[in-house]
């Protein structure tokens, strides 16, 4: 054995019988992790379903006479008010029937004055005996036709102005008109040919289905306001977000549901009702809408990354006063305020991992970092509350 080998021989049996305190002294701290309580605050739960906005108005508009369309009054897609002009169609027709039963009426004035006069005339002389009695009936007779003809070349004459006001057809209600569907030029069928269509902005419907569960769950919170939630739960406040990022949520009031769930699909229609006076919100856009789902009560709020999984159980982190890691099994519930709900498992005392939790491991110690965590989160998704997930 040469001297170098010697020397590493000898060197690692020093290492070898090097006492423990010198390697322990060696190992790393800790690890740095961040804790916090959970937030306990008082909350109202919300559900939220994905619904589509509808107009609380819409008119096909269709003519009511026939004939060809001569001009049209409005631009497409324009708003108009009701009663503003749209289409025109040929008057030329209406105006020689409305003269003609002008005529007719005037015509049957003229004999109906004629027949007064003959009856009152044989009247007189009915009376000093100078004519019959059948004189007078068959006078009569013609009177009450000549009235009788009268009125019906006035209905004639009425009619035939009424088709010339349906010449012009007019908006029925105000909003958002839809582009022409027939050019001028074209013939126009009485009360078949669609024109164009118009639909009411403000306010705006949106319509949800919510299942059987959450349907008996809204119902109870009706009835303990002393309403029905067919007459929209006494006006229960909602919220509804859409696809734009930057608008914030649009407010508004259930008013209606409909009186039986739907077999097929075990759901029932809800409607809520949104002021829409700067007309963002357009009907067939789609939207989540937030409804109210319970009472005030005091729930535990804790961050979504605070919550890790075990095999099919959810658990949060807690750590003891010595450092010491520890899972409890917690049932979450729906979000809010950018937390999730703690059902079950923790009181609001416990001091949990809210970062870091790759760095813990149960039964291992950890170097604590406290910090606070606010009432509300602003840097998550907008405040909603989906349905418990029950995991």
């Amino acid at each position: 054995m040469t001297y170098a080998l010697r020397q590493m021989v000898v060197l690692g049996c020093i290492a070898a019988f090097m006492p423990l305190p010198a390697l322990a002294q060696s190992a790393p701290p800790p690890p740095p992790v961040t804790v916090a309580k959970p937030v306990v605050r008082d909350v109202i739960d919300s559900d939220e379903f994905i619904g589509r906005f509808e107009p609380v108005d819409e008119v096909s508009v269709r003519s009511r006479v026939g004939g060809y369309l001569q001009e049209i009054h409005f631009q497409d897609g324009a708003l108009v008010k009701q009663g503003d002009l749209l289409f025109v169609i040929d008057q030329r027709p209406f105006v020689t029937a409305l003269n003609q039963a002008k005529a007719t009426l005037e015509s049957a004035q003229s004999t109906l004055v004629f027949a007064d006069a003959q009856y009152k005339r044989t009247q007189s002389l009915a009376s000093s005996g100078s004519q019959s009695a059948q004189t007078l009936d068959d006078r009569r007779r013609e009177f009450d036709s000549a009235e009788a003809n009268v009125r019906g070349a006035q209905a004639a004459a009425d009619r035939a102005s009424l088709d010339m006001e349906y010449t012009e057809i007019k908006a029925p209600l105000s909003g958002r008109i839809d582009r022409r569907l027939i050019s001028a030029g074209n013939l126009v069928q009485t009360d078949q040919t669609v024109l164009t269509t118009i639909v009411s902005l403000d306010p705006i419907d949106f319509y949800f289905d919510v299942d059987e569960r959450r349907l008996l769950n809204f119902a109870d919170t009706a009835r303990k306001l002393g309403k029905d939630l067919q007459q929209g739960g006494g006006g229960l406040d909602v919220s509804v977000t859409i696809s734009d990022p930057t608008a914030k949520p649009f407010k508004g009031r259930l008013d209606f549901a409909e009186n039986r769930v739907d077999n097929e699909s075990g759901t029932i229609r809800l409607r809520a009702r949104f002021p829409n006076p700067d007309l963002v919100l357009q009907p067939g856009l789609f939207g989540r809408i937030q409804v109210e789902a319970s009472n005030t009560y005091q729930a535990i709020l804790v961050p979504d990354e605070a919550i890790g999984s075990d095999q099919n159980e959810r658990v949060v982190y807690v750590v003891a006063e010595d450092g010491t890691v520890s899972t409890k099994p917690v049932r979450p519930g729906p979000r809010l305020y950018g937390y999730r709900v703690i059902r079950e498992g923790l009181d609001g005392t416990e001091t949990i991992i809210v970062n870091g939790l790759m760095r813990a491991r149960p039964g291992a110690k950890i170097t604590p970092q406290m910090t606070e965590l606010p009432p509300e989160r602003q840097d998550t998704a907008p405040e909603t509350a989906g349905a418990e997930n029950g995991q």
